[in-house]
């Protein structure tokens, strides 16, 4: 499998495991007596259930009435008296049913489906909790880091000159792509948080109308940040291949907590690149994710996925065994719903990192995105032989450390 497919698929396990009940022992629950019970479950089979052992219920998924003991469709009761309420329902249960409906949806044939209540706590639970401490965390790390750190200032004096840094095709790929997933991210955290954050506070008819805008804003405006997506990857992937200038960098922590060290960097320095590299994959599967969710019921990632991750033996390997590959329709769009937010309060704690220090972490970084024109001296600190291939000019100075944008 090519690494890049697999770096897609892989973290979709986590998902799973993260909520996965422990391992079932390895043993079976006695036989219980039900001839007290009339043949109907006892205490034991639920017990047994609740502690995850492995249970025969054939005593009820094989109890689903005698059609043919029903009454002939010429006597008063018509067909009824072979099948009651209870083996109807049973029938339905154990997917033994014949089911038909007008509908020609591609989940029309599910009437019912027990896993909308597990969807809906760990939504409510666990992705909200810890997505919003996320962001909340990150914010606090970059205060901290600015009250300790302060600006990072231009070392050398000021020549009062500028040299191209991005053209202008370049700055609309970028500011499509980073206007489009700041409507998106502002979006969806009212889609997540709307009934407990900003419902208390503006009311309920208040928050209607504007949720409406905003869901109609987040579909829409996904195929902006989809194109932008495209437009970066193209310019700047050829920019942004790891070399040996990318190790020195790291190995002095980008200048972050250095000052007057600048290493060798080209357009694009280590931080950078690790950046780029986060964007082009976590916005691939957000895309993915967020395609399966606008058309729902027509896309199956996770069934495939979990088969793929079934033969590489990884599931095994960490002793939850096969993972389930025969997911009905609303499991895949539950799992989507939920890895599309995961993935979302990842890409936002990073991109929350490269604002930062795109703008008032950095002196002269936001005017590489605003107007194009970087300060000669700056230029020649953070992306030295960037600078010497563009102009055919020495960068003066030392080259040591420096952060990314």
């Amino acid at each position: 499998m090519p690494l890049k497919k697999l770096l897609l698929l892989l973290p979709m396990l986590l998902l799973t495991l993260a909520n996965a009940p422990a391992p079932a022992a390895a043993q079976d629950a006695s036989a219980a007596d039900r001839s007290a019970t009339g043949g109907a479950q006892t205490l034991d089979d639920i017990m047994a259930r609740q502690n995850k052992l492995k249970l025969d219920d054939s005593f009820r998924s094989e109890n689903l009435g005698n059609p043919e003991a029903a009454k002939a469709t010429t006597e008063q009761l018509g067909t009824l008296g072979g099948v009651s309420d209870s083996d109807f329902w049973r029938a339905l249960r154990y997917d033994k049913a014949e089911v038909s409906t007008s509908s020609r949806s591609p989940a029309s044939a599910v009437l019912v489906q027990d896993g909308g209540m597990a969807w809906l706590q760990f939504r409510d639970g666990p992705l909200r909790t810890y997505g919003g401490w996320l962001l909340l965390g990150m914010f606090g790390v970059l205060a901290l880091f600015y009250a300790l750190r302060g600006k990072i200032r231009i070392d050398g004096e000021k020549t009062g000159k500028t040299i191209t840094r991005f053209s202008a095709v370049e700055r609309f790929g970028h500011w499509l792509l980073a206007g489009s997933f700041v409507v998106l991210g502002i979006t969806g955290l009212a889609l997540l948080f709307g009934r407990v954050a900003i419902i208390p506070l503006i009311g309920h008819e208040a928050y209607a109308p504007v949720i409406i805008a905003g869901k109609w804003a987040h579909n829409n405006l996904s195929w902006a940040f989809m194109l932008g997506l495209a437009l970066v990857t193209v310019f700047w992937i050829a920019h942004n291949i790891p070399n040996k200038h990318d190790l020195k960098w790291l190995a002095v922590g980008g200048g972050l907590f250095s000052k007057g060290v600048h290493p060798p960097a080209r357009k694009f320095n280590a931080g950078q690149k690790l950046i780029f590299w986060s964007v082009v994959v976590l916005g691939i599967s957000i895309s993915v994710s967020g395609i399966s969710l606008l058309f729902p019921f027509e896309f199956h990632l996770f069934g495939p996925t979990f088969a793929k991750l079934n033969a590489l033996g990884l599931p095994q390997a960490l002793g939850f065994g096969e993972l389930a590959t025969d997911l009905g329709p609303h499991a895949e769009m539950q799992l989507s719903q939920l890895w599309h937010a995961i993935i979302s309060f990842v890409f936002m704690a990073i991109i929350i990192g490269h604002i930062y220090i795109g703008s008032v972490g950095m002196e002269g970084a936001f005017d590489a995105m605003g107007s194009g024109e970087v300060e000669v001296q700056w230029a020649k600190e953070h992306h030295g032989l960037w600078y010497e291939e563009v102009t055919g000019e020495k960068a003066h100075g030392p080259h040591d450390a420096t952060p990314a944008e």
